[in-house]
């Protein structure tokens, strides 16, 4: 399945009929909180299947994934890859495997977070994006309140930020 810039993955709240291995591009993941707040809480990228709460078991969506730039996924009926899970020795290996390589992102996500300046941590974030959106400028995709929230300032910090950069 394509989906483009903006469409929807899956939403907060959905059941989880579906696990997602991404192909190509990135998604946002944002949770919408009980207060009202609009959070910015992950990033999916190519190889990884999602939800990551769902790869033993299922359980509703924590947050809604939209497209930030053009993105091939794979759709896998839950049921399936649970029947698959039970049944292939090999597959508990598998999901492990996807799991550590999470953690190892996370760590890395929390190094860019805690090294230098902000404008580090702004150059590391759009760098490590760039990977995954072809060329495609960070702000193109992303609002400046959302990059705030990766890497840990305010919006008018980013602002600032990106008028020194350019």
């Amino acid at each position: 399945m394509i989906l483009h810039k903006g469409e929807v993955l899956f939403r907060q709240g959905d059941e989880g009929v579906f696990l997602y291995h991404i192909k190509s591009g990135l998604f946002k993941v944002t949770r919408l909180h009980e207060n009202g707040n609009m959070v910015l809480f992950n990033i999916l990228y190519p190889g990884e299947m999602v939800p990551h709460h769902s790869l033993i078991s299922p359980k509703e969506t924590h947050g809604t994934a939209i497209a930030l730039v053009r993105s091939e996924v794979e759709t896998i009926p839950a049921q399936e890859w649970y029947r698959e899970l039970q049944e292939d020795p090999k597959k508990p290996l598998e999901v492990a495997r996807l799991l550590q390589e999470k953690v190892r992102f996370m760590q890395e996500r929390l190094d860019h977070l805690t090294v230098g300046t902000p404008g580090e941590r702004l150059e590391l974030l759009s760098k490590w994006l760039g990977q995954h959106a072809h060329g495609v400028p960070l702000t193109e995709y992303l609002t400046q309140e959302e990059i705030g929230q990766l890497i840990g300032v305010r919006r008018e910090t980013v602002n600032r930020l990106l008028r020194h950069h350019s």
